[in-house]
């Protein structure tokens, strides 16, 4: 008989979907019994570091408000967490659930000094009941928050206070009766708790845990019952029966409730083991994408949930707390859609909705936004104000949150498998030092421009050769990736993850190219949004920048403004587009990625250096030229872009060229666009 060869093999698996892998795993602490296994396990906080054009995105964070914002603004500079006399709410706990990550990540010691000048008070605050932080606060929904934050600063730094800390507030819960009011904040939120509820078993095995868990899942609102009947759809929408309120039924319809508690019945899943709860996440999903979906993975809500329609806003609190939602279920499911969908917020969502040297942010953003001014508008229940790029434009706890999307993306791209190994989360570029197979250190570095380039290389270090899988997603909205690794190829199909179980050494190349073709997604009257890869494209639009003074002082400090950004050249066009080859009469332009990766030309970017804004030079990574025509009847209404008329549309002038530049990378921005009948047109697109 011939040899079998055993160590020349390979074992290569397409899995569909998700990750299939079995076992336990001996390097990171995992789910134990009552709980079930998840699909795989974070990694702790500084496992994982920027590189390329990601770094440069969180090192334009940590120069911008997150590293600047509590050093002026009343409600942290003063903040009762830190020892002050001010805030004692959920701002403070906000704040550093962004900070935090973000000082590791980058390893920025200043950011390290901020972080720990408001640690030490919160560690010091513990009392003898296990209750923690200000005073005068009496409520438990801040402390779920800086729960989170605790948890991260004990994974950064091996500090056991915080684990004492969180352990104490646990052990108040599970002796104290039931605080969850449906009416209240921290009720329709109690399951954030769970985050960080089993975080703890993990790393301590206490049996009371996952009971005061139960506790909590049994005297909260029901979130899964929520996703089952949903009772805020399309039809609630048309006839006006959204709750606009704060009262127990308007809160269950609060578009920031919803991020969070999507993720619920995933997290209630890891202790009940029914397949209802994992059911009700994707059915969650689902609704919100066919009644309230909105361009760049979100949904609408300005600040109930408000319908499909192009003017309609989301809030940015809700963009980064849907984020964080996806990346506990991705641990919990390895469903490859939660990445996905990552991605698109990730690229689109988040990014476009600050300006691009994160010095202002928005309250609400839009997908055919076309006028950001305080003219009255057509809100569910914000303020005019409400998508000025500021400091504060709204309520002020965007200004509070909106820090922790890009740390905990960046915290989230690789995570451990049951079997000793990793898996590849979101594409992006970064460094992951784990450990592996039987408790080896390896580093894989991943060098990539993706989403704007579709190149990607894997290089593996380590002291000797290690046998571990990795796991590499194919996005499902790609056709097949074709991996390339140790002198041989495996293709794998949407929406499929490929392990690739191999014996690695030190210098081992893993290469692949995620296809980024032109794809046309179908939306609000029929019109049309252009995608290439996560990424969507919006008509780049001239436009012209305005400080403003509002209602409130942004304090002039270093770069905090408020801006009012009104466009310069014409909006109203519609696309022509080739009902067969879609990418007919579509060109696309690929730039280099500049330090500020979401800047297009024309942006404001604050200078330090010069203690001044300058206009940006440089063009965005990726400039798309289409084919289009103006739509004269298509103009404002109540100051926000009219619905785009019903397509195909009658043409009714001369074809123009026009240039799309990625979402992020637009502060205004035509995203849904109506298509041109070209049946009606000859030799138009060529």
């Amino acid at each position: 008989m011939k040899k079998l060869f055993p160590l020349l093999i390979s074992f290569i698996i397409i899995l569909a979907g998700g990750c299939g892998s079995m076992g336990e795993n001996k390097n990171y602490k995992h789910n134990s019994k009552p709980l079930i296994s998840n699909a795989y396990i974070k990694l702790p906080l500084g496992a994982i570091k920027p590189e390329g054009w990601l770094k440069a995105q969180l090192n334009v964070q940590a120069e911008g408000l997150t590293g600047n914002v509590d050093d002026f603004w009343p409600d942290l500079k003063n903040s009762a967490w830190r020892g002050g006399t001010g805030d004692a709410w959920e701002r403070g706990p906000y704040y550093l659930d962004g900070l935090v990550p973000l000082a590791w990540l980058l390893d920025d010691e200043k950011l390290k000094e901020k972080v720990k000048s408001w640690i030490e008070p919160i560690l010091a605050s513990s009392r003898d009941s296990g209750w923690y932080g200000p005073l005068k606060n009496t409520d438990r929904w801040p402390l779920a928050v800086a729960n989170k934050v605790l948890m991260q600063y004990y994974e950064a730094t091996s500090d056991e206070r915080a684990l004492d800390v969180m352990m104490k507030y646990f052990r108040y819960i599970h002796d104290n009766p039931p605080d969850w009011a449906a009416k209240e904040w921290r009720g329709v939120r109690a399951m954030e708790n769970a985050v960080t509820g089993y975080w703890l078993y993990r790393q301590t095995g206490e049996e009371w845990i996952p009971d005061a868990i139960k506790s909590i899942q049994d005297n909260s609102p029901d979130w899964t019952a929520y996703y089952e009947k949903f009772p805020w759809d399309s039809a609630a929408v048309a006839q006006k029966k959204i709750p606009l309120n704060w009262k127990e039924d308007g809160l269950t319809a609060h578009v920031v409730n919803n991020a969070m508690a999507i993720k619920y019945p995933g997290l209630w899943y890891q202790q009940s083991g029914d397949g209802r709860y994992k059911n009700a996440v994707f059915e969650g999903i689902e609704k919100y994408d066919r009644h309230h979906g909105q361009a760049g993975g979100r949904f609408s809500g300005d600040e109930h949930l408000s319908g499909k329609s192009p003017d309609r806003g989301t809030e940015l609190c809700s963009v980064v707390e849907y984020m964080y939602s996806l990346e506990e279920l991705y641990a919990i499911f390895g469903d490859n859609s939660l990445a996905d969908r990552l991605e698109l917020l990730t690229f689109n969502a988040l990014p476009g909705t600050t300006t691009a040297d994160m010095w202002a942010h928005q309250y609400d953003q839009q997908s055919n936004q076309v006028l950001v001014t305080d003219a009255e508008r057509n809100w569910t229940t914000n303020g005019d104000k409400s998508n000025i790029y500021g400091l504060m434009p709204n309520f002020a706890c965007c200004l509070a949150n909106m820090h922790q999307g890009w740390p905990k993306f960046a915290a989230s791209l690789w995570m451990a498998s049951n079997d000793n190994g990793l898996a590849a989360v979101a594409y992006s570029p970064c460094t992951v030092s784990a450990k592996v197979g039987r408790g080896k250190n390896v580093s894989i570095t991943e060098e990539t421009e993706y989403p704007f380039k579709g190149f990607v290389k894997m290089k593996i270090t380590t002291a000797e050769p290690v046998r571990f899988p990795i796991y590499l997603r194919v996005p499902g909205w790609a056709d097949e990736i074709t991996f390339n690794f140790k002198g041989k190829t495996l293709t794998g199909a949407a929406g499929e993850t490929v392990k690739l179980l191999e014996k690695w050494e030190d210098g081992d190349l893993i290469t692949f190219r995620i296809p980024l073709d032109i794809r046309v997604e179908r939306r609000f009257n029929n019109s049309v949004s252009i995608l290439r890869g996560p990424l969507y494209y919006s008509l780049r639009i001239d436009k012209e920048y305005k400080s403003v003074k509002l209602n409130y002082d942004n304090f002039g400090y270093k770069g905090s403004v408020d801006w009012e950004i009104r466009p310069i050249s014409d909006w109203n066009f519609g696309l022509l587009i080739d009902p067969v080859r879609k990418e007919r009469g579509i060109d696309v332009t690929e730039n280099t990625v500049a330090e500020y990766p979401f800047a297009d030309k024309g942006d404001m970017i604050w200078s330090e250096e010069n203690g001044a804004y300058l206009p940006w030079q440089k063009d965005a990574p990726v400039v798309i030229t289409a084919r289009a025509m103006k739509i004269p009847g298509w103009t404002l209404k109540d100051n926000s872009a009219d619905l785009p008329p019903r397509s195909p549309v009658k043409p009714g002038s001369s074809t123009e060229t026009v240039q799309l530049v990625p979402y992020g990378c637009t502060r205004l921005r035509i995203t849904e666009f109506p298509v041109i009948d070209v049946t009606l047109i000859q030799d138009v697109v060529r």
